[in-house]
């Protein structure tokens, strides 16, 4: 179907070429070359956007879509309420509290790791609600809608703090643009939540201000952001090169930092925007938020000059409330240029 198509491309495949080049000098600069390899291997994975801007082109095709996120976010989340319940019996079995078991333990759905896992639930659920609140088409609404209860479930079981974030932010621009007025249910929602407090939600969500010693990590990001800080005052330009945050870090420790190190993964910085001018350079960060600037510059033009009761309004709204969720996330974990692998 593609190749019937004539090639098009995306606007934004200026900045796109940017962070490959940049990407590229970083790697060369590091002197580790074939350590950085991963990462340009990685360039592959962006095929997919032009093959998707060649190809789609209604947006009925991205209902369909939507739909069918819906039923792998909903059996991805089916599947992760068995591992709660195995997880929940462990704790039991060893006399662990649950709490202090899980948050190193979590659900991962179909994927390999909490963080992929909710970051998809959290894109699933905000287009969902797009085409709810906005198609004009009804078909699947009732199974749409159905999918919200056990995806937002499984973001919520998933204890990842940056999603639920994430969520609550996208979420609440299609509120706004939807009914103005009922963005107070969103804490009235929240709130809810905390009262019925299901997987002891309310210790995790309290743990943003009160975290249990190093279990919640926010002293371990704390420390993180402080390391990438050092590497791009020491690499402004390059960065200390692709994979090589992991294997460096120790050198650019701040002084006052006292050892041993809070409890945590030190091979990223999670934090995208602190992560990639570590990593790659200043230079490159910038190409990848004028990457996604530019997205969302094109989406919010566009969506001025259409009618609301078009289809392709609900795709704009859409895709600007997920982009304002990841990057709003992002402060947190870097949740961008992940390509693991599912299990």
């Amino acid at each position: 179907m593609i190749a019937a198509r004539q090639w098009r491309w995306p606007p934004i495949t200026l900045p796109l070429c940017a962070w490959f080049l940049l990407t590229v000098a970083s790697a060369a600069a590091s002197g580790d070359f074939a350590a950085a390899f991963p990462q340009i291997k990685k360039f592959y994975v962006y095929l997919m956007l032009f093959a998707v801007y060649a190809a789609i082109r209604a947006a009925s095709k991205v209902r369909c879509l939507v739909l069918a996120w819906s039923i792998a976010g909903t059996l991805s989340a089916a599947w992760s309420f068995e591992q709660l319940a195995r997880k929940y019996k462990i704790a039991i079995d060893t006399h662990q509290d649950f709490y202090t078991y899980y948050v190193t333990y979590r659900i991962t759905g179909f994927m390999g790791h909490w963080m992929t896992f909710s970051g998809e639930l959290m894109m699933a659920l905000i287009l969902i609600l797009a085409v709810l609140f906005f198609s004009r088409d009804r078909r699947w609404s009732i199974w749409l809608a159905a999918a919200l209860v056990p995806i937002g479930c499984g973001l919520l079981a998933a204890y990842t703090r940056s999603m639920w974030l994430g969520a609550v932010a996208g979420g609440g621009l299609l509120v706004w643009w939807w009914r103005r007025w009922m963005i107070l249910s969103i804490p009235v929602l929240i709130a809810l939540v905390l009262l019925a407090n299901p997987f002891a939600i309310r210790e995790r969500v309290l743990s943003i201000m009160r975290p249990r010693a190093e279990l919640d990590s926010n002293e371990h990001r704390v420390v993180t952001r402080r390391i990438g800080i050092e590497m791009i005052k020491a690499h402004p330009l390059l960065g200390v090169g692709p994979e090589q945050v992991g294997k460096q870090y120790e050198r650019y420790i701040p002084a006052d930092v006292s050892r041993p190190l809070p409890d945590g993964y030190y091979g990223h910085l999670h934090n995208i925007y602190i992560h990639y001018a570590a990593e790659r350079g200043v230079p490159a960060m910038l190409a990848l938020l004028w990457m996604v600037g530019q997205a969302v510059f094109d989406f919010l033009r566009a969506r001025r000059r259409i009618s609301r009761d078009t289809d392709a309004w609900w795709v704009l709204t859409g895709a600007i409330a997920v982009i304002v969720a990841v990057m709003l996330s992002g402060w947190y974990e870097l949740n961008l240029g992940d390509s693991e692998r599912s299990e």
